[in-house]
């Protein structure tokens, strides 16, 4: 089971709020997972992505923890400051 599964399955049991409403926000919490595993992918902590974006430790720990309302120019310069690039589909 992978690493967000399993969180999610986790927090399921634990959080009546948010079992009750993952399906609306399902995709909300998946961004701030996949780009918190990005951050940890490449070594960094919360800090040091702060640093390289010219911002506060916060401003990424609520990126990672609410990105319900994440720009698309912010997920661009995360992406980019993590060595990555940004891809978006439409399902």
């Amino acid at each position: 089971m992978s690493d967000l599964k399993n969180y999610i399955k986790k927090r399921k049991k634990r959080d009546k709020g948010f079992s009750k409403n993952f399906t609306n926000g399902y995709e909300e919490f998946k961004i701030g997972v996949m780009l918190r595993q990005a951050r940890e992918e490449t070594g960094l902590t919360q800090e040091e992505l702060a640093q390289k974006l010219h911002t506060q430790k916060t401003a990424i720990s609520r990126i990672e923890n609410h990105a319900e309302d994440i720009k698309l120019s912010t997920l661009e310069k995360v992406a980019t400051a993590l060595g990555k690039h940004l891809e978006i589909n439409i399902a």
